[in-house]
């Protein structure tokens, strides 16, 4: 998959941006403020119909503008063109793909696969669980329609159930009380689906994991990815677990208004060498951890879905050393279509330039080719 052309219009500092990419590495040049994420951020954004920086439409909308606009021409089985536009005075997001308006992510996300490394992904390793249950979603989503659609459904539950439970805390009587057993019916059956998914991704993933992180440090150091959760025993099977525990816990959950089981609340244990990275590992292990994260991410959701999704790198090699930056650059050869911003090419000897790559200069909003 190859994003050939993009176009930005009134997109934060591009008041209008047309650039056309390499299938290999694209190197985006530029200082600070300039643009360079903002790319980024909008190839993401035509990838996944969302928005990494979580900012909203009007922040992203250039100052005493009206609307803005990203345009993007992709190619993979076929050629599309894809489009998201932006009105201040209708409050309204559209997402467009060859010319025909999409009014649901669910039917974009996968379709168009991308990793994204940043300087924030710090938080996978040393953040709450939450990081890293969105970072499984996110991949599971991306690889398996079918994980998607238990996913969306599992939210849609959780937000109801919570609603219900709230409003039992007030007003307990038979009729809420037949609704909770039938949400509690839902929770079940589409929780146990996911903690299904995500056992068998992790048993996975963890090859992936080990060869990207070898390829990286080529030392002795295995890494590891566990799956905790309160719903996994070896003498249970996890429905009826997960129904036995819901039974024991409505009426904590009744008293304090919240969903106490799931997978959402689960976490995933990185690990070196059998101990928990959080706990016991150094500032490189962590920075080797993150990055190795992202290209077995690549590599895992290229074998699932039979294309090289596209890879995006936002100033990572600022923050490491020279020898992982040396594997990070050789390793990236066997990589896809790949973004890279940096803020200039002085201190990144390193880097290993094709002849096919294509390096672009930002200064201001404004792209030239070198």
């Amino acid at each position: 998959m190859i994003l050939q052309e993009l176009r930005l219009r009134n997109f934060r500092i591009h008041r209008d941006t047309n650039v056309s990419f390499s299938s290999g590495i694209n190197y985006i040049v530029g200082g600070n403020g300039q643009g360079k994420t903002s790319i980024l951020e909008a190839i993401y954004s035509l990838c996944t119909t969302k928005n990494f920086k979580s900012s909203s439409d009007v922040d992203i909308l250039m100052f005493n503008e009206d609307n803005y606009e990203i345009i993007g021409l992709i190619e993979d089985l076929t050629q599309d063109s894809v489009r998201i536009y932006f009105n201040r005075n209708d409050k309204r997001r559209f997402y467009l793909q060859n010319s025909k308006q999409i009014n649901r992510s669910a039917d974009i996300i996968g379709k168009y696969p991308v990793v994204l490394l940043t300087p924030d992904d710090h938080a996978l390793t040393q953040g709450s669980p939450s990081e890293r249950r969105k970072f499984v979603d996110s991949i599971l989503s991306q690889a398996n329609r079918s994980y998607l659609d238990y996913f969306l459904d599992y939210s849609r539950v959780l937000k109801q159930r919570t609603s219900l439970l709230n409003l039992i805390q007030f007003q307990r009587n038979g009729d809420l009380l037949k609704q909770l057993d039938a949400w509690d019916e839902k929770l079940i059956s589409s929780g146990t689906e996911l903690i299904k998914y995500r056992i068998q991704f992790v048993e996975l993933f963890n090859d992936f994991m080990s060869e990207s992180y070898s390829r990286i440090m080529k030392t002795e150091e295995v890494p590891g990815i566990i799956y905790s959760s309160s719903l996994l025993t070896k003498s249970d099977d996890i429905s009826d677990l997960f129904a036995r525990l819901v039974r024991e816990k409505r009426e904590e959950e009744i008293r304090r208004g919240t969903n106490l089981l799931g997978p959402h609340r689960d976490d995933f244990i990185f690990n070196i060498n059998d101990k928990p990275l959080k706990i016991y590992g150094s500032q490189g292990q962590h920075k080797t951890f993150q990055v190795a994260l992202r290209f077995a991410q690549y590599f895992y959701l290229k074998e699932q879905s039979n294309r090289n999704p596209i890879f995006l790198l936002d100033d990572v090699f600022g923050e490491l050393d020279s020898n992982r930056a040396l594997k990070i650059s050789e390793y990236l050869c066997e990589v896809g279509q790949t973004f890279i911003t940096l803020t200039d090419f002085s201190n990144y000897n390193f880097l290993h330039k094709n002849e096919g790559d294509r390096f672009l200069k930002i200064n201001n909003g404004n792209l030239s080719y070198v």
